[in-house]
This record gives structure tokens, C-alpha cells and sequence, in this order.
């Protein structure tokens, strides 16, 4: 229960203000058709964090050892640093409509979450836990939990919610799982 609750709760306070989030936003204002982009959201999410979390968990087996809770804890301070940076889009990551709504977000979220700090924190949380459906449900849950409402709310909850302060304190989450890491290891 540990490792879906951390997973969550971890993943829904670094998702505000994150690229993906920005593209849920983004999708939203544009199609105005809020179930399909949640589905897409939802499925596409569910291949990437279990792609991840699968990594994890291989990584995780085959790095074994006491300098593992070093590197795992350094990597959970360092994603701590990334959340201080806001993301932005550019020109070119804006969404295409030329498939369905639903695929177009599906695809969209797919790629954009490659790389991005909650894939990257689903494989250190996998690797950590050692298991690849209670963490990529609870990754999966988190983005839900903060994609959802950006879908249903739109853009003007966007320029209302203080992302400074929600960025310092999934700063500090990571950072505080990152000592729990090092600490209790």
C-alpha cells in the first residue's frame, strides 16, 4: 500500500504545472470535448508509466547493492530541483487535430511524457518498490488526479492556481522522499 500511495500522492503534486498538465490545457481550450481527452489521457498514461515502472523494477533487480539507496536517493533530490523549473511548450509541441480527439491525445500525452520527470520518477519509485502495477497505478492515478480537473476546469483554473507554491512543494516531496531514501534506506 506504501508504494501506491507514495506513488500517487508524489505524482499529482509534481504533475501541476508540468508539460503534460499544460497540454491537458491545451487540449481542453481546443477540442472542448473533455471524454475522449480524459480516456486518452488515461490510456496513454496507463502504457507509459507501465513501460517505465517495468524498467524500474528491471533496473532496480539488477543494480542491487547499498550504493543503490544512494543513487535512488540523489535521484529523488535531483527530480526534487527539476520541480523548481516551470515547463513551457513551444510552437512545435502544440497538438495536431487531424486524427480524433481521442487518438490525438493519446499520442500526444504518450510522447510527451517521455523523458519528463514523472516517467523518470515512475522508474526510480518502480525501482524502489520493486513493483510495476502498484506503482504504474499509483503514477497513473496521480496524473489523473491533477490532469482531470485541468481537463474539466480549462485554462482559466490555469492562471488562477499558484503553480509557484505547488512547484516548491513537489519540490519538496521529492526531496523529502529522497532523504527518507537515504536515511531508512
Amino acid at each position: 500500500m506504501e508504494a501506491f500511495l507514495v506513488s500517487t500522492g508524489l505524482v499529482a503534486i509534481a504533475e501541476i504545472g508540468d508539460k503534460t498538465q499544460l497540454l491537458a490545457l491545451l487540449l481542453a481550450a481546443r477540442f472542448r470535448r473533455p471524454v475522449p481527452i480524459i480516456a486518452g489521457i488515461l490510456v496513454a498514461t496507463i502504457a507509459n508509466h507501465a513501460l517505465a515502472a517495468g524498467v524500474g523494477v528491471a533496473a532496480g533487480a539488477f543494480l542491487q547493492g547499498p550504493w543503490m539507496k544512494w543513487v535512488l536517493g540523489l535521484a529523488f533530490i535531483a527530480f526534487g530541483a527539476w520541480a523548481l523549473i516551470p515547463d513551457e511548450f513551444g510552437e512545435g509541441d502544440r497538438p495536431k487535430d487531424r486524427a480524433g480527439v481521442f487518438l490525438t491525445t493519446l499520442v500526444a500525452f504518450f510522447f510527451v511524457e517521455m523523458g519528463d520527470k514523472t516517467q523518470v520518477a515512475t522508474v526510480a519509485l518502480a525501482a524502489k518498490f520493486q513493483q510495476v502495477l502498484v506503482v504504474a497505478a499509483g503514477t497513473t492515478l496521480g496524473m489523473m488526479i491533477a490532469n482531470v480537473p485541468a481537463v474539466l476546469i480549462g485554462e482559466a483554473a490555469a492562471t488562477r492556481l499558484p503553480l509557484k507554491y505547488i512547484r516548491w512543494a513537489a519540490a519538496a516531496s521529492f526531496a523529502v522522499i529522497g532523504l527518507w531514501i537515504l536515511i531508512a534506506g
